[in-house]
């Protein structure tokens, strides 16, 4: 544990500290007064009611959405299951700035439904809400959908027989039991929204902003380091707040049902109103899922001589003066600096998930909630964070390749001991101790006893990291070098600047950027074993 626990302090706790001391210290001591002053300016108090209300809109309509979703492949078997199950699954691994550009490309100013109803509607809220549907649809699916498909359908069947109703048999036995789920799916999407940073910094323009949005804004554009210490401040207490009830609910689900195997729950659909519902799923992915990614690829062919390859071309000249080197090198930068993250992230996760799997107690607990953090804490923080705290030796990385995957690392840890821990429970600790009775060293019990099991769950792990590594921007974009962009941050900078050839390019960009990780997760559902985590 002294190796996840130093990581996280010296690149996830030391850089937020610093930035939040910079903030409110002053040569005359701590300024908590300044908190106060902050948090009681008009424009501060409608960036915090437009984080909270999105945020709850988001999530309300994420899981009226996504419900349906979670019981059609909680219950139903089909033909091309798995690949709609991967197809649901794509959004959330994708990068927030490529989401945020397919919804601009559908829905935003200019957009295609601007060009189909002739008339300029304001649908920058509503593409935002949208967008974290599109986000976060898998999140209830997954979380839902997985206890759901391991629930005893006798239960409600005997409800029924005892005189209940259909809804009144799944309003009393069913429901109670998958609220802990629910529950569940419901903190990790209002996480996930509240701290939205990429869709909103692309969609909502000048007029719309986030906490995350707003860190971002006093700290790169105002340089306003104490209103930004304040903002970070509030986050982490509402994030922390909301992974102490999500810990507390993923418990009880964990001890409070009795489950079955998922194959005795599922069969085919019978009946009009079972193929409707899945027929309605079906045209909901379409819409919500396939359309606006089908819009991006669409408008990166879209150039101004007709459908063509012009956009992708353009790639390869450095020209147009956004970036010192051809957009297209932002690929192999992306891919070598996520490599090296989901060899640092694989290593510090799983150590950190063999010691959550070793030992117990309240300590362990806190350190599990602790991995979870960097999900939910500003990563624009962390990235400003970086460039004030490693400038001097003996950790001066300022100008060196690996402080990119490093902050990318930190967002790739959680997916690691999410994905590896239940399997390494599942391991029967008494092979270990017999491989030691029979004389192997720890590191031979593990490669001959564990590896072997959590080969598969470890391989997961790797892709997961791999494809959150490639899409980060909030920390990245502080910390990326001219001379070697991110794709996240190329697409962001290329929005950014006026002109058809820019936007063209950064659709293209997009789309590659979404093949690369729509890739890597249909690999990972061919891989994926029954038991390998939340994610």
């Amino acid at each position: 544990m002294a190796l996840p626990l130093a990581f996280f302090a010296i690149f996830f706790a030391w850089p937020v500290a610093a930035i939040v001391g910079r903030g409110i210290k002053t040569g005359t001591g701590w300024q908590f007064g300044r908190i106060g002053e902050v948090l009681a300016r008009p424009d501060i108090a409608g960036v915090l009611w437009f984080t909270t209300w999105q945020a709850l809109a988001s999530t309300a309509l994420t899981l009226l959405i996504a419900l349906p979703g979670a019981y059609v492949f909680a219950r139903f078997e089909f033909p091309g299951k798995q690949l709609l199950r991967a197809v649901v699954t794509v959004p959330f691994v994708l990068p927030t700035v490529v989401v945020g550009t397919a919804f601009l490309a559908l829905l935003g100013r200019g957009g295609m439904l601007d060009e189909l109803w002739g008339v300029r509607l304001d649908t920058t809220v509503w593409a935002i809400l949208l967008a974290h549907v599109f986000f976060n649809y898998a999140v209830v699916v997954r979380t839902v959908g997985g206890l759901w498909s391991q629930l005893d359908p006798r239960q409600e069947e005997a409800a029924r027989v005892l005189g209940a109703g259909r809804f009144g048999a799944w309003r009393r036995v069913t429901l109670p039991a998958l609220a802990p789920a629910v529950a569940a799916a419901a903190l990790m999407v209002f996480l996930f929204t509240f701290t939205s940073f990429g869709v909103v910094q692309i969609l909502g323009g000048p007029g719309y902003a986030t906490l995350e949005v707003e860190v971002y804004r006093q700290t790169a554009q105002l340089l306003d380091l104490p209103t930004a210490a304040v903002l970070t401040l509030v986050q982490f207490a509402a994030v922390g707040a909301i992974l102490a009830v999500h810990a507390v609910t993923v418990r009880r689900r964990e001890t409070a049902l009795r489950l079955v195997d998922p194959a005795r729950t599922a069969h085919r659909p019978a009946g009009f109103g079972q193929w409707a519902l899945l027929g309605g799923v079906l045209l909901t992915v379409l819409l919500l899922i396939v359309l606006p990614l089908g819009v991006l690829v669409e408008r990166s062919f879209d150039a101004p001589g007709g459908y063509g390859t012009d956009f992708y071309r353009a790639l390869q000249s450095s020209d147009g003066g956004t970036f010192l080197v051809p957009p297209l090198e932002a690929v192999w930068n992306s891919l070598q600096y996520a490599l090296a993250a989901t060899g640092i992230a694989l290593l510090i996760g799983g150590l950190a998930a063999a010691a959550l799997t070793r030992r117990a107690g309240r300590l362990v607990r806190g350190f599990d909630a602790l991995l979870m953090l960097p999900l939910g804490v500003s990563a624009v923080t962390v990235g400003f964070g970086f460039l004030i705290t490693l400038d001097e030796p003996p950790l001066d990385l300022r100008t060196s390749w690996i402080l990119v995957p490093l902050a990318q690392a930190l967002v790739g840890v959680p997916f690691v001991v999410r994905t590896m821990l239940p399997v390494l429970r599942a391991v029967d600790g008494r092979l270990r101790e017999a491989a030691a009775m029979l004389g192997a060293s720890p590191l031979r019990a593990w490669r001959e006893v564990d590896l072997p099991m959590v080969r598969r769950a470890l391989l997961i792990a790797a892709g997961f990291a791999f494809a959150v590594s490639l899409g980060e921007f909030g920390a990245t974009v502080f910390i990326a070098r001219p001379d070697r962009p991110t794709l996240p941050v190329a697409v962001a900078r290329l929005l950014g600047r006026a002109g058809e050839l820019n936007y063209g390019q950064a659709m293209a960009l997009s789309t590659i950027l979404m093949g690369v990780c729509a890739v890597s997760l249909l690999v990972l559902e061919r891989l994926r074993p029954e038991r390998s985590g939340e994610f």
